[in-house]
């Protein structure tokens, strides 16, 4: 999964020119209102789930193994563009075809390439100083700032005037514009990530990627940016802890060969550590505390800052491809196997990194091995039962670490017809680390899908919780989003917050958030709760099997925030 706004580690990545949005839930900022309300635990149905049966604990045995396969350190954290992440990629696509699922991917075969650009930073060549009054001020390289990597020159510098612009938001249809009275022709814009905790849920979290602010930012006219880390956020995860991986490597998509989402007039481009924000706004309208207090408060303003700073970057490039493994399960219906239901579960993780206690490997166990394990049990109960009227597509996904790069690259190029696809159902991270009775649907409120998760929680007796933090905006930072852009309805599984044993489930959930979430200590000694997940892979099953058997296509709720911009008309017929 990937990490919050205010995790450095994508921070660095996202929100100055690496990777997409940036998300996990360490931070709480202040709530905001849902868009629409989240589904609320079922009452009706018992806290307990029932005892499990003999395919249970089969099934628990087999999600196990496969956690532990992927999880292992011969796979090095599964990096994509890796030899590890390609043996995990041969794992899942022989398990497809040991269960007779079809070839999904391309010209006949389990894989469909995602073509990359990989960058990595180097130190020598990087700069952030400031000149103010004819003094020069150098910031330090990975303790005071980090460069983002430039994919489309790998080398370059800026110098140019400062201008804070708030959380560099455009919504004028909400009375918002931190663009308004300020002129970025020509200079570096300075600003905070998320965006404002008095919009709506789906609003902020639509407003809150730095790819929609870059392209603000660029469409006037600025040469840099410059992303503030808020200080309640690294007081969560600190700064140290994602700088000291400074040289992992960023991805981008690549099309005609250029890199997507890169806004190649945004020269220079840095994230600065909260501890120096101060040095920014020296001599400014307002100094550095106060422009934080105002963060906080909600009353940000945006103003021209003194002096001006020289941003330059160096980064090593090479194209790189790696693969979604994509399987097909046929419809038995003549008309209706022509449509497609998605089930999706990334493979990748963040490879090897800096050691901790001496281990360098990044495991990804929960993250998301188990997930990907769930989805092929799904998989599992699909090719023991009757064929459904709908085809299934079961894909496991690359470069979601890189900025949900092969469900960005699947949703826009599908190995079949686009207009077949009729939802998707996502797992990342199920965080099962103690018994539990219930699921957190992620956005589910948005479609008729509420309809389908209802009843099949109901069959299975598991409770349906809402998002415990919904101003944390999740539904826009895994793989599901890809295809919500793309007009198709999508809802992401996530482990409960009720746990059966007397434990707090919400406290481990950020005990290993603290502690464990993108670390080398993420792997198979966790306490992982297979019985839990067995139950979560019956429900991932009987949710796409509803799907598939109902006769009319998911559709946006009336009025819903992501409908309205993104849910169109296809525009091709199946084929």
């Amino acid at each position: 999964m990937r990490t919050m706004p205010w995790l450095f580690a994508c921070f660095a990545l996202a929100a100055c020119g690496g990777s997409s949005p940036s998300p996990s839930p360490s931070a709480t900022p202040t709530p905001s209102a849902p868009s629409s309300p989240s589904p609320a635990p079922s009452s009706s149905l018992s806290p307990t789930p029932s005892p499990a049966t003999a395919d249970d604990i089969d099934a628990a045995r087999r999600i196990e193994a496969d956690v532990r396969f992927l999880a292992d350190d011969h796979l090095e954290g599964r990096e994509a563009g890796t030899r590890g992440y390609d043996l995990a990629a041969l794992y899942v696509a022989t398990k497809l075809r040991e269960l007779g699922v079809a070839p999904g991917g391309d010209e006949g075969s389990y894989y469909q390439a995602v073509p990359m650009i990989r960058g990595v930073r180097e130190r020598k060549g990087a700069r952030f100083s400031i000149e103010r009054d004819g003094k020069h001020t150098a910031l330090e390289f990975e303790t005071d700032y980090l460069p983002s990597i430039h994919y489309t020159a790998g080398k370059a510098s800026v110098t140019a005037p400062l201008v804070f612009v708030g959380q560099a938001v455009h919504a004028p249809e909400l009375g918002h514009d931190d663009f308004a009275g300020v002129d970025l022709a020509g200079k570096i814009a300075v600003y905070f990530g998320n965006a404002p905790e008095r919009f709506k849920a789906d609003e902020r979290a639509y407003f809150a990627s730095s790819n929609v602010k870059l392209g603000e930012i660029a469409k006037r006219g600025a040469v840099g940016v410059v992303g503030l880390s808020d200080p309640r956020d690294e007081a969560k995860r600190p700064w140290e802890q994602g700088a000291k991986n400074w040289r992992r490597p960023g991805m981008r998509l690549l099309v005609d060969g250029q890199p997507v989402d890169d806004h190649p007039a945004l020269v220079g481009r840095a994230s600065l550590r909260a501890a120096r924000t101060a040095l920014l706004f020296e001599g400014a309208r307002h100094d550095g505390a106060q422009v934080v207090e105002r963060l906080k408060s909600g009353k940000l303003e945006s103003f021209d800052l003194v002096g001006t700073a020289t941003l330059a970057s160096n980064a090593t490039l090479d194209r790189v491809e790696s693969r979604n493994v994509i399987g097909r399960w046929p419809g038995g219906d003549a008309a209706l196997s022509s449509e497609h239901v998605v089930m999706t579960a990334h493979l990748d993780h963040v490879g090897t990194g800096a050691p901790i206690n001496g281990d360098a490997i990044y495991n990804g166990a929960l993250d998301n091995a188990l997930g990907v394990a769930v989805m092929l049990e799904a998989v599992r109960r699909f090719a023991a039962a009757p064929p459904p009227q709908r085809s299934v597509l079961f894909i496991a996904l690359t470069a979601e670490e890189k900025g949900l790069l092969g469900a960005e690259y699947f949703a826009r190029n599908p190995t079949v017809a686009r207009g077949s696809l009729v939802a998707n159902v996502n797992m990342d991270m199920p965080i099962l680390l103690a018994p539990q009775s219930d699921v957190v649907p992620v956005g589910v409120e948005h479609s008729t899908l509420q309809r389908v998760l209802e009843r099949a929680a109901g069959e299975l007796e598991v409770v349906l919780s809402p998002d415990p933090v919904p101003e944390e905006v999740i539904f826009v930072r895994s793989d599901q989003y890809p295809f919500v852009k793309q007009g198709v309805p999508a809802v992401y599984l996530n482990g409960g917050v009720v746990a059966t044993d007397g434990s707090d489930a919400k406290a481990t959930m950020k005990e290993f958030l603290k502690s464990h979430y993108h670390l080398p200590s993420d792997d198979a000694t966790r306490p992982i709760d297979y019985p839990t997940a067995a139950r979560l892979a019956r429900l991932n099953h009987r949710i796409g099997e509803i799907i598939a058997n109902d006769p009319e296509r998911p559709r946006w709720n009336d009025g819903d925030f992501f409908g309205e911009k993104f849910g169109k008309p296809a525009v091709d017929a199946p084929r």
